[in-house]
């Protein structure tokens, strides 16, 4: 009988630190923008994303909820997991493992804690090489999963014009969308349907409101299809 070979054994093992990284992004401003908090005097960047440690028995998402709740004063209704980030680069608080996470919230969301800014996407302040992956990570799963998923609405109010709703779409896109085709794509979604309510937009005739209310057809895909669309 063959023996067994030994197992070898260690006096230690270390233990991974772990963070929750939150990736909170909202349209400001006529763009993709993201909450930033600054950091303790002395760190190396002035700016981080928001994180922290996972409390004792506490879940990833109750985790990033409690993070994002403290910095805007209220949890956003939508998380997503992006990835976990174990590439060696370095962390504000020099944890081994982070776990990146988008929250999305609309523009008239309550106004952030102090010490937080909101700042474009296309124009951040350096931050420590693992949070601008998390960032980077964040808005590229946002970006592919827009026309797949009614994720956009998540960065409206409850209701909304439909020149709103494209402006954030082309926020997420990065690029401007032909507007008679936008609106024929999404009347064939069956994403939103109208209110009785309108809102006064300049000099021009009030623009009606629009709430999101997908309604089933079968073979629908659940987001706006940009395949539809003529320029």
């Amino acid at each position: 009988m063959r023996e067994r070979p030994s197992v070898p054994m260690k006096s230690a093992v270390r233990r991974t630190t772990l963070a929750v990284d939150v990736v909170v992004l909202s349209p400001r401003a006529e763009a993709l923008a993201v909450l930033l908090v600054r950091a303790p005097a002395g760190a190396r960047e002035r700016w981080t994303l928001p994180w922290d440690a996972p409390q004792a028995d506490e879940g990833l998402e109750d985790a990033a909820s409690r993070i994002a709740e403290a910095v805007l004063g209220s949890a956003p209704a939508f998380f997503e997991q992006v990835g976990a980030f174990s590439d060696g680069k370095r962390h504000p608080g020099d944890a081994d493992v982070s776990i990146g996470i988008v929250a999305l919230v609309p523009a008239r969301a309550e106004a952030p804690a102090v010490d937080t800014e909101w700042f474009p996407l296309d124009a951040l302040p350096t931050l420590a090489p693992r949070h601008r992956a998390v960032v980077e990570r964040a808005a590229a799963v946002a970006r592919q999963r827009v026309d797949q998923s009614p994720l956009a609405f998540r960065l409206l109010p409850s209701t909304f014009t439909l020149s709103d709703l494209q402006s954030v779409y082309e926020l997420l896109l990065g690029r401007r969308l032909h507007k008679a085709s936008f609106r024929r794509a999404l009347q064939a979604s069956y994403l939103v349907e109208p209110t009785d309510e309108w809102r006064s937009e300049g000099r021009g005739r009030p623009a009606q409101l629009f709430r999101f209310a997908p309604k089933k057809r079968r073979g629908a895909r659940r987001g706006v299809r940009f395949d539809l669309f003529t320029e």
